[in-house]
């Protein structure tokens, strides 16, 4: 049984806006970097037994700090990165109504079905999200020196972390706009993996310090 509670990074310079970041390597704002260290004092008494971050810049540097008081070495995998959202990159839903309308019309529909116009496939997302995931817990379990009840952090992506949780507790990928429909920046959504392949959900975008 492994605990990961699944982080989105620290708040950007694109956030105000809500622009589309995707695999873009956007700069954490001065706000982000105070999140980052309120998710470093949460990570100092939360029992962790490994931290995990997306490569891209905005996720290592918020993670960076809860390693340190956690005790742990950072480690990253590039399968936590977030979607490649093709041309809406850098967009906010407005710019993309206006320049692809009707792609932006179908995905507002089903995102899974209908990516955005050279966009990564949702499934493929989730899919390689999930995968790392299972990874991660499996390597600390398999680990003489892990604990096998472990608690790990993960800092990755909004979008991939929701199509990740509908992935594992069973629910429709088109779905993840509707039923996770924000996710805050260094919020808390903590997800139980169990043998067999089985997730419980134990809490979702709750603030820092709610839940140890």
């Amino acid at each position: 049984m492994t605990d990961l509670v699944l982080v989105r990074h620290g708040e950007t310079v694109w956030h105000a806006e809500n622009r589309y970041a995707g695999v873009s390597d956007v700069e954490l704002t001065p706000r982000g970097h105070e999140q980052a260290a309120e998710l470093a004092g949460w990570a100092a008494g939360a029992g962790l037994t490994a931290v995990w971050a997306s490569t891209l810049s905005r996720a290592v540097i918020t993670a960076t700090a809860a390693a340190g008081r956690a005790g742990c070495a950072l480690r990253t995998d590039p399968r936590l990165r977030e979607l490649d959202f093709g041309q809406g990159e850098g967009l906010t839903s407005a710019e993309m109504r206006a320049r692809f309308p009707e792609a932006r019309a179908a995905f507002e529909a089903d995102p899974a079905a209908h990516p955005l116009p050279g966009g990564e496939n949702p499934a493929a997302a989730a899919d390689r999200f999930v995968a790392a995931l299972r990874d991660i817990a499996e390597d600390i379990a398999g680990d003489p020196a892990g604990d096998p009840a472990g608690r790990m952090l993960v800092v990755a992506h909004t979008t991939a972390i929701r199509l990740a949780l509908c992935r594992l507790i069973g629910v429709p990928l088109g779905e993840y706009r509707r039923l996770f429909p924000r996710l805050d920046n260094c919020a808390l959504t903590e997800l139980r993996l169990r043998e067999g392949g089985r997730a419980a959900l134990l809490q979702y975008n709750s603030p820092i310090g709610a839940v140890r």
